[in-house]
């Protein structure tokens, strides 16, 4: 079986519903992250309960940026996976919003 890879995106082709208590996050990458998943998860979820997306080009108007979307999460707060066990970061998801988060600089 071959595996399809999903190209890029332009603008209003991401379509999320937004309401009370359910919110989206948009993840900002560096383009070398193109075509990874990255994996969050509700903080305090049981192990192994994670969301994932793909990086992907987003063409949008001021030129390419590399995201993953989450649509469709629950308010509270959740960890960002650098991978299996290491943690990026944490992001708080509030109900009615999408909520943008970057990519930790792992330079500095």
């Amino acid at each position: 079986m071959t595996e399809h890879a999903a190209g890029p995106s332009g603008p209003g082709t991401v379509i999320l519903e937004l309401g009370a208590g359910v919110g989206a996050l948009v993840l900002y990458t560096p383009a070398e992250l193109d075509g990874r998943e990255i994996e969050i998860s509700p903080e305090g979820a049981a192990a192994g309960r994670r969301t994932h997306s793909m990086v992907r080009p987003r063409h949008m108007p001021r030129g390419t940026r590399y995201a993953a979307v989450y649509p469709d999460l629950a308010a509270g707060p959740y960890t960002v996976w650098a991978d299996e066990q290491d943690p990026a970061g944490r992001v708080d998801i509030a109900g009615g919003r999408i909520t943008n988060w970057s990519w930790p600089d792992r330079n500095t």
